[in-house]
């Protein structure tokens, strides 16, 4: 085949990808601010002490004269109590913290904007006191959390862990410093009319920063900011790609069309093909 049909090809099927679009129309998604929920274990040291006394004192006195004698009499009585009492406790106690990170969804909302599939609404947060509601989207919905949108992507976290390393390069005298974030979550997309799950899957975000430092010392600064920004960049790029993947064997409710990797293989294929 020859590369002008090939392209010929490639423009036809592009057309036919964005007329099934203009027809279907967008999905009006709201995104959640991912949850997440920890067991928080703090220390605590309780020290009590109180002391209580009294004291009662009576008195009585009595005199008598007469022309051949004379008396006089005198009584009392001294009643004093003393209580005191003394605790100490320490140890520590554990408990679940439930909420939502506001954070790494600003990408999300990214990709999915740049890919023409997806019109998103603006979802409430989650402000109620009792946490454990936190995870009923169905609550949320009927709730109104979700206004103008037909889906809800929902994210959890399930694990979030950074890693500071120091590793001596061999043969030289210089330390690679690293810092990385791993980020992996669950994701569900849920209808808000009839609360079916469109779509079912876990993403992961990754980042890192890398300094390379005499070993003689000095001080060592890496750049968090920059971590963050790359898991952020590399979650919202996994999510949309899994969406694609899903939601591409659906009818009616989303265009069949070519995945992230699809498009950059195409991507890739046009520029040889010039």
């Amino acid at each position: 085949m020859s590369a002008f049909l090939k392209k010929l090809l490639l423009g036809a099927a592009l057309l036919g990808s964005t007329l099934a679009v203009q027809a279907a129309g967008p999905l009006k998604v709201a995104v959640t601010d991912l949850a997440y929920e920890e067991r928080v274990q703090e220390y605590f040291r309780s020290i009590k002490a109180t002391e209580k006394s009294s004291l009662r004192a009576t008195g009585r006195e009595s005199e008598r004269e007469s022309d051949y004698s004379y008396s006089r009499r005198s009584s009392g009585s001294v009643n004093a109590r003393s209580e005191s009492s003394f605790s100490y406790e320490e140890g520590t106690y554990s408990y679940i913290d439930r909420g939502e990170l506001r954070k790494f969804t600003a990408d999300i909302k990214g990709e999915m904007l740049k890919s023409g599939y997806f019109k998103l609404s603006q979802a409430k947060p989650f402000t109620a006191k009792n946490s454990e509601k936190l995870y009923d989207v169905i609550a949320r919905i009927k709730q109104g959390m979700y206004p103008g949108a037909d889906y809800v992507l929902f994210g959890s976290i399930n694990s979030i862990e950074f890693r500071q390393e120091a590793n001596p390069i061999d043969n030289t005298d210089t330390v690679s410093h690293t810092l990385s974030l791993e980020l992996v979550g669950e994701f569900s997309l849920i209808s808000t009319k009839n609360y079916q799950v469109k779509a079912s899957f876990s993403a992961m975000g990754e980042g890192q920063d890398t300094k390379l430092m005499s070993s003689r010392g000095g001080r060592v600064v890496l750049n968090r900011g920059k971590v963050m920004s790359e898991v952020s960049k590399s979650l919202g790029v996994d999510v949309i790609k899994q969406l694609e993947e899903q939601l591409a064997a659906l009818s009616g409710d989303y265009p069949v069309r070519e995945t992230v990797i699809e498009r950059e293989q195409r991507k890739e294929e046009v520029i040889i093909f010039r």
